[in-house]
């Protein structure tokens, strides 16, 4: 919503803006906007799935990794590097 407010004859800048920002506080519209600052949307069932997939083939990998003593730090880089290139 867009508030237009004008000075009134005798009132001061500084009365304006706290007549302003009074109003924008008792509209509950700042609280609203501060509250869905950090709010993400929900994935999609299509998101949902591919991260699950995701997550499954690292897995795996990860434990192949490990039976044939190979897995550290830098393994796990390059595995990811290699999936998102797969991608």
């Amino acid at each position: 919503m867009v508030y237009v407010y004008k000075k009134n004859e005798k009132e001061s800048a500084d009365g304006l803006i706290k007549r302003f920002t009074r109003r924008v506080q008792q509209s509950g519209e700042l609280m609203q906007v501060r509250r869905g600052r950090f709010s993400q949307k929900p994935k999609t069932r299509s998101e949902r799935r591919k991260d699950a997939v995701y997550r499954s083939t690292i897995s795996k990998k990860i434990d192949r990794l490990k039976k044939i003593g190979h897995f550290d730090d830098q393994a796990l880089k390059e595995l990811k590097k290699k999936m998102r290139q797969d991608q």
